[in-house]
Parts: C-alpha cells; sequence; structure tokens
C-alpha cells in the first residue's frame, strides 16, 4: 500500500480512498470480467471496436493500482470461447489490440517484476497471437512481482473437461484401472490455474449479474462485487472501492470464523513488489 500512497496526492479522493484501505486485509488474487466495452461505444454512437480500445487504458491503470497496492495475482477475463461467435472484424480488432497491448507493456512488466501468463485453450489462438503470449511469458518468467493472468479462450467448464481429461490420460498411461477416483485435490491440480491461490474478489463490471463461465471451480468462495461502471470507465477509483467493499465482507469459507486456508507454498514464491 506504501507504494500506492507515494504515488497519490493528499486531498485527492484516490487518496482518501487508499487511506481507508487495511494493508493486512488485502485480497492477494483479484479477478475481474472485464465486461461493457460494446455498450461504451453504443452510448457514443461509435463501432464496438472502439470500446475494445478504450479498455486497454483501464488495463493499463487496474495493473498498476493492483501492484502498487501489494496484489499477488490478478486475473483478467479477456477472451471466452464463446466471443468467437461475434463478427470476424471485431475478433480480428482483438487480436490486433492484444498484439499492441503486449508489445507496448513489456518494457514496463520487466521494469516492475511483473509476471504475465495466458490462460484458456491457447492451442486453438491464431498462430501470431500465440507466439506474442508465449514470448511474452517467457521473458517475464523470472521477474518475481504480481501475476497477471489473461484468461483467453477461456471458459470454465471447458477447462474443468480439460483437467478431467488430462486426469484420465494420466490414468490411461500409468496403467491405474479404469474405476480410478479423483479428488478435488487432483481436478484443482489440473486446472490452468494449478498452483495458484483461489480468487478472493471477482470483480464484475457493467452492472451484469452474471458468472459468464468465468473461473467456475475456483471462485467457490470468492467475494463477487459487481459495479455498474462499464469496462472503459474503470480506474484506480473504482477498483479501491471494490476492495474497499471486499474488506467488509466476513469470510467463513462454509465455517464459522474460521482462517484463510493457506495458499498452495507455490503461490508465495510470487511476492509482489511495489511499482516503480
Amino acid at each position: 500500500m506504501k507504494a500506492l500512497l507515494d504515488s497519490l496526492k493528499p486531498g485527492e479522493n484516490d487518496w482518501d480512498l487508499a487511506q481507508s484501505i487495511d494493508p493486512d486485509r488485502l485480497p492477494s488474487h483479484v479477478a475481474i470480467i472485464m465486461d461493457g466495452n460494446g455498450r461504451w461505444a453504443r452510448r457514443r454512437s461509435l463501432p464496438r471496436v472502439a470500446g475494445h480500445k478504450a479498455g486497454i487504458e483501464s488495463v493499463r491503470a487496474t495493473v498498476e493500482t493492483c501492484a502498487r497496492m501489494g496484489v499477488q495475482i490478478l486475473t483478467l477475463y479477456a477472451f471466452s470461447v464463446e466471443n468467437w461467435k461475434r463478427p470476424r472484424s471485431e475478433v480480428d480488432t482483438l487480436w490486433r489490440l492484444l498484439h499492441i497491448y503486449v508489445r507496448k507493456e513489456l518494457p514496463t512488466l520487466m521494469e516492475n517484476d511483473i509476471r504475465m501468463r495466458a490462460i484458456g485453450r491457447l492451442e486453438a489462438l491464431p498462430p501470431q497471437v500465440r507466439h506474442d503470449l508465449e514470448s511474452t511469458e517467457r521473458i517475464t518468467a523470472h521477474n518475481r512481482g504480481m501475476l497477471v493472468n489473461l484468461a483467453i479462450n477461456y471458459g470454465g467448464r471447458a477447462e474443468l473437461v480439460d483437467a478431467v481429461n488430462a486426469l484420465l490420460e494420466k490414468a490411461r498411461s500409468s496403467g491405474r484401472p479404469s474405476d480410478f477416483r479423483v479428488d478435488e485435490a487432483d481436478i484443482s491440480s489440473h486446472l490452468y490455474t494449478a498452483g495458484m491461490a483461489d480468487p478472493d474478489l471477482l470483480i464484475r463490471t457493467s452492472g451484469e449479474l452474471r458468472i459468464s463461465n468465468f473461473l467456475l471451480w475456483q471462485i467457490a468462495y470468492a467475494e463477487l462485487y459487481v459495479t455498474p461502471t462499464l469496462w472503459p470507465d474503470f480506474r484506480r477509483a473504482d477498483l479501491l472501492q471494490a476492495v474497499l467493499e471486499y474488506q467488509k465482507r466476513e469470510r467463513r469459507f462454509g465455517g464459522l470464523n474460521l482462517p484463510r486456508p493457506a495458499p498452495d507454498r507455490h503461490l508465495m514464491e510470487a511476492v509482489a513488489f511495489p511499482m516503480k
């Protein structure tokens, strides 16, 4: 939080919000459904792609604020398995914008020790998109600050299907009997997010009250926060408001005043460093 406060001026609205946040009760993993680009553009009589372009600044502001605040993992829902149904021109524009964003933001990611990964059915992406994502993941792999997951060609149901198929293949290759059983730990270890703590806070912009097939397994005990703000208008103050609301919640994980389950030991390697 000190890095965030140092970047603000006393008396500003964002300063007051940041001052109200308890640094000892921050969500370690924040997930965001970035919704509302199309409506933002339509309200301005602009093409839908204008909303996607405007949303890039919201991504930049969110990554910066989370890193400065001390969030360990940020997962952004960028493109779902259902989004292929959109017009070809819009999908192609999304890939071009992703290419521009990844190339442009790489120096900032390196300067601030941030790692980036892509999660989803990446094999179905266009070759250039896969190359951009794989290259960025490889270059940032040794950074030790915040981890940014871009969920691309992602679907929660598809993720569970892939996890089960991976377990079946593992059982076949090891000669285990066909009636083998799995537990929750087996499934968790074969998800795209294997080794990561589950989200503490799920934010959805644009006011829609849906999960939209996002992190269905992982958000079992996440706190949900819905804001009417459309994604291109989402800025630091909106994120701080979400964190403040999160800190008002009493998290019991199905029990009574139980402490939060211990995170996977591999997560502890992802120590967040302040944004420079």
